[in-house]
């Protein structure tokens, strides 16, 4: 790559030049590009030389042109967040941000992050693994149960079954051929981001209906609360839950950690969702807003990523 690399593994140039990665091919594309936009101009605000970035085919000779001394790594579900652009960083050994390849493939990878979560303790529902034709012809579990892809994120292809529904769902012919099938959590919906290897706060996610990708990504879509207004064994078991399941994982960088909470069930009614590797970073999500809270402002959160780079994560 032609860089001037010091034994930490950053360049050596006054100004560090960072590629910011968004966009890409997956169905989170335009979430994607609003985080990267937001991130490169955060970066130049910080005295970083950014070049923006739309990873396509051509990724590896676009970096290898810009000579890069960090990756800024905004592209969310498959492609950039499975471990595939993080693989690519590697080989071209360009420090790049956020987990390395293998917890990205594993996080990504719904049932192999539930298999993650079991092996330390922390509390899932039942899922299983099912056929998309499966699925629509038969209930595949007692209802109420969700349907989603295995290897997507920001609630791209939810369906819920709810318990007094006459059939099983008709899946939309863009879901992948392999689901999964898991039960119906009830309660209300938290999240805790990792910055390091430290929980920030406890957001408590309001929304009139599912927190589908509308109520994640419009304006108004949904309020959150931080820091949420929950018992005080909820909140704790959230922050430890989220740096267990960073851990657990092999996280770097930054992670969200999504729950679900049933209050008439106390402690018992937690249940981990999901551990996102590549958190939103849109003026309405909720990463920013948390490390707002916790005194990081958007471009200490993202220059601390740029600082936190390197290869073999």
């Amino acid at each position: 790559m032609g860089r001037a690399v010091d034994e930490a593994g950053m360049s050596s140039r006054t100004t560090p030049k960072v590629a910011v990665l968004m966009g890409g091919p997956s169905a989170e594309r335009e979430v994607s590009l609003s985080s990267g936009r937001e991130c490169a101009a955060a970066l130049r605000g910080e005295g970083y030389d950014v070049v923006e970035v739309d990873a396509g085919p051509d990724l590896a000779q676009r970096l290898s042109e810009i000579n890069p001394d960090v990756a800024f790594n905004a592209l969310h579900g498959r492609w950039g967040e499975d471990g595939c652009v993080q693989g690519m960083l590697e080989w071209l050994r360009v420090p790049y941000t956020h987990s390395g390849v293998l917890a990205s493939a594993l996080a990504l990878d719904k049932e192999r992050t539930k298999t993650a979560y079991r092996a330390v303790g922390l509390p899932i529902v039942e899922s299983v693994l099912a056929a998309a034709d499966d699925v629509r012809a038969k209930h595949v579990m007692d209802p109420p149960y969700v349907v989603k892809p295995n290897n997507e994120g920001s609630s791209v292809g939810i369906y819920i079954v709810h318990e007094a529904a006459n059939g099983p769902p008709q899946l939309s012919d863009d879901m992948p051929d392999v689901v999964m099938v898991e039960t119906y959590a009830p309660g209300r919906e938290l999240t805790t981001t990792v910055v390091g290897d430290r929980a920030l706060t406890v957001t408590d996610i309001l929304t009139d209906g599912w927190y589908d990708y509308a109520a994640k990504y419009e304006v108004g879509g949904s309020r959150h609360v931080v820091p949420a207004d929950i018992p005080t064994e909820i909140f704790d078991a959230c922050m430890e839950y989220a740096e267990r399941a960073h851990v657990a994982l092999g996280c770097r960088g930054v992670s969200r950690t999504d729950f679900r909470w049933d209050e008439a069930r106390g402690l018992d009614g937690l249940i981990l969702l999901e551990t996102n590797t590549q958190p939103g970073m849109t003026p309405t999500s909720l990463t920013p807003e948390q490390a707002q809270h916790s005194g990081m402002g958007f471009g200490a959160l993202c220059a601390w990523l740029v600082e936190d780079a390197s290869c073999d994560r």
